[in-house]
Order: C-alpha cells, then sequence, then structure tokens
C-alpha cells in the first residue's frame, strides 16, 4: 500500500467536514482520537464492574446464575435501539451522549453496591445500558472520522479503550470491595464527572454532524449496502457470540465456584482483559495490512481451543493461559466492526448501530443459555460448548465480500 502525500486540509477546512464521513485523504488525528478513546476507557471501567459483582449478588439476594446473568441482558437491553440513535447520529449533533455517557453510566453502576432488591437494581442498570447504547452508538463513528485512511487502526486503538476499561472495572471493583465492602463502590461516582468535563473541553470543536444532503438517505438503502455482509456477519455474531460472554460475564463466577475468592476472581477476569488491549489493537491494526478475513480466521481458531484447554487445566496452567484467551478472543471485535464501517461510509452511524443491535441480540441469548446451561450441567461444560459453537464460524469467513478485505 502506497503511503497517502496529500496535503491536508486547514484548521478551518477540517471543521468543517461532517462527523460520520472519513476523511479519506487525512492523517490519523492522533490527539482527537485518544481523548475519545480516554472516555471510552473510563466508561467500560463502570460497566466492567457487574460481572466481578454477580457472585456477590447471588449470595446476598439468593439469585440463580440465570437470574445473575439477566443483570448482563438488562443494561445491553437498551442496545436495540442503537440502529435509531445511529439514524439520527447521521443527521444532527448527538455529541452530548458521548460527553454525558461516562457520568450517567458511572453513577448507575456505583450506587449497585447500594441497591437493596433485584428489580431496583435492573432499573438501574437499564438506564446505564441507555446510557452505553448512546455512547457507543456515536463514539466509534467519530473515531473513524478521526482515522483517516487507517479505519483498522482506529477501530484498534477503540477497542483499546475498552478493553482498557473492562481491564482496570474488574480490579478497582475488586480492591473496593475488599477495603470498604460492596456499598464502598459508590465512592467511584466522580471519576466519570471529571471524565465527561474533559470530553466536553477538548471535543467541543470537532464536527460532529453530517450535511443537508445526506437527509434524504433512508434505512432501506442503507440496509442494501450493507446486504454483501449482512448473512456472513449475521453468522459470525451468532457463532462468536457464546464465547465472549462465557468468558467475559461468568468467569468470576466459574472460579469462584472452583474455590476462588471473589477479589481473585476480579483480577483473573482483569488479567483476561489486559491481554484483549493488545489484542484489540494488534486484530484492527494488523488487518490494515494483512486482511480482515485472515485475523479472523486466527483468532476464531485460537480462542476455542485455548478455551477448551483452559477449562480442562486448574491452577497456574489456567493462570498462564488466560493472557493467551485474552489477546485470542478480543481480537475478532475491532476487525469485525471495520468490516461494517466499510460497508456503509456514507452513513457509518446507521451501519454501527444495526451492527450493534445485532451483537446485541446474539450475545443476549447466549448469556441466557449458557446460565441455563450453568445451572444445570456447570460452567465448565458451557465453555466447553461454546469453544465448539465458534469453530462453527470458521466455514462462513469466506463468504465476507473480498473489498472487506485489504
Amino acid at each position: 500500500m502506497s503511503k497517502d502525500t496529500t496535503t491536508l486540509p486547514s484548521t478551518a477546512d477540517v471543521e468543517d467536514l461532517p462527523f460520520a464521513k472519513p476523511l479519506e485523504n487525512g492523517e490519523f488525528q492522533t490527539g482527537r482520537v485518544f481523548t475519545v478513546i480516554t472516555g471510552h476507557a473510563v466508561h467500560d471501567t463502570y460497566t466492567a464492574f457487574l460481572p466481578p459483582l454477580l457472585p456477590a449478588f447471588i449470595a446476598n439476594l439468593a439469585l440463580s446464575r440465570a437470574e445473575a446473568g439477566l443483570l448482563s441482558v438488562f443494561i445491553s437491553a437498551p442496545s436495540v435501539l442503537q440502529p435509531l440513535m445511529g439514524y439520527f447520529a447521521d443527521r444532527i449533533s448527538l455529541k452530548a451522549l458521548i460527553v454525558l455517557g461516562p457520568t450517567l453510566t458511572g453513577m448507575m453502576m456505583s450506587i449497585l453496591g447500594i441497591t437493596p432488591s433485584y428489580w431496583m437494581m435492573a432499573l438501574f442498570l437499564i438506564i446505564a445500558g441507555f446510557s452505553s447504547a448512546g455512547f457507543h452508538a456515536t463514539a466509534p463513528v467519530m473515531v473513524s472520522s478521526l482515522s483517516g485512511r487507517s479505519l483498522g487502526r482506529g477501530m484498534g486503538f477503540w477497542m483499546v479503550g475498552g478493553e482498557l476499561g473492562r481491564a482496570l472495572g474488574p480490579i478497582i471493583v475488586a480492591m473496593a470491595i475488599r477495603f470498604m465492602e460492596i456499598q464502598g463502590i459508590i465512592w467511584l461516582i466522580p471519576g466519570g464527572l471529571i471524565t465527561s468535563i474533559i470530553l466536553y473541553i477538548r471535543l467541543k470543536d470537532v464536527p460532529d454532524r453530517r450535511p443537508d444532503t445526506t437527509e434524504g438517505i433512508s434505512w432501506g438503502a442503507v440496509l442494501t449496502s450493507m446486504r454483501p455482509i449482512m448473512i456472513p456477519l449475521l453468522g459470525l455474531l451468532l457463532t462468536r457470540a457464546f464465547l465472549l460472554p462465557a468468558l467475559s460475564t461468568y468467569l468470576p463466577i466459574y472460579l469462584t465456584d472452583e474455590g476462588a475468592e471473589i477479589w481473585f476472581a476480579g483480577i483473573s477476569l482483569s488479567l483476561f482483559e489486559v491481554a484483549g488491549i493488545a489484542g484489540a489493537f494488534l486484530g484492527g491494526t494488523i488487518s490494515d495490512r494483512f486482511g480482515r478475513r485472515r485475523i479472523l480466521a486466527a483468532s476464531m481458531l485460537a480462542a476455542p481451543i485455548l478455551t477448551l484447554l483452559f477449562v480442562s487445566t486448574d491452577g497456574w496452567i489456567q493462570i498462564l493461559l488466560l493472557p493467551i484467551l485474552g489477546l485470542a478472543a478480543l481480537s475478532t471485535a475491532p476487525v469485525m466492526m471495520a468490516i461494517v464501517l466499510e460497508s456503509v461510509p456514507e452513513n457509518r452511524a446507521l451501519a454501527n448501530g444495526i451492527y450493534l443491535a445485532l451483537s446485541f441480540l446474539s450475545r443476549s441469548g447466549a448469556v441466557l443459555v449458557l446460565g441455563l446451561l450453568g445451572d444445570r450441567y456447570g460452567l465448565g461444560l458451557a465453555f466447553q460448548v461454546s469453544s465448539i459453537i465458534m469453530l462453527l464460524g470458521l466455514p462462513i469467513i469466506p463468504f465476507l465480500p473480498k473489498k472487506s478485505v485489504v
């Protein structure tokens, strides 16, 4: 690939560019990209509080594993509205969803420790879910518009922010529980407020609405543009939907069932997520050079094999496997998101919203099935079944359109 030598537009010209339209001849705008990614990291730090808290909720509220898993569905349920959010984000300014996301999500997640009932907890998680859905429907599109022609790199960095948050979240909440009890996590609220203030100051001059000429573009036109990737995309989402929540949602419960303490289970999840930071960055970045499908195939082959090894071992061998597993399992997300955003360059927010909604539906169903399977047969078997299902997705990868491969 030849190096782009096109002269960058002036600052004034850049600020007139549409939010959802990529800077096709521009360079990677590092400062602005990292501002959004920092907000992503803080936001997802709060949403990552939930999995390490599930064992405590099971004990305190006498929940089944399926009921505990359903809590993760409550926070994800508003994702079904992400296509609608993306539709409006392509036409009007929804930057407020990015700016306010860390504050609202952080507040809702930090009060879970003092919530006395299951259904009140569900309500707070749904509110956090709306905040999270709005943030994730709009922020990655802003990153894509600031990434120039290095879309895979931009999505890799976007995923790094999320994985960093998901790595820090379990550590922070585990330490809060260890030193302040579960009620002490309410003191973590200010981090989100400070982050929102920084986002407002740093992003107030970033363009965030499309020109009026795009108002006539219909949902049907976007769906038609996505048609070449829709069927294989659905297949990949369904086959990978089981393994990722098995690891990211049920790993702490699995380890506590095996005799680990809650704080150790949280630390183990963080170890998995820390490795995912490298996986997210490498997956997106090297897919720009070696192709989306090749990276997807490598990840979807390695992750299930490593998971099968993980559940068949114990002790230090499991600890050693976790980083490698995180590296493999979490490298697929930026690649799939890059493929989706490439498919509809003029309406990336809507395309991203459709992708995220489909991802939610497949993931939510998988979480419930895994919880029921874990209640009846144990989470070890649930992890094994998830691994086999993911391997079934490998034959689907060649059906992705070739234009998605650089």
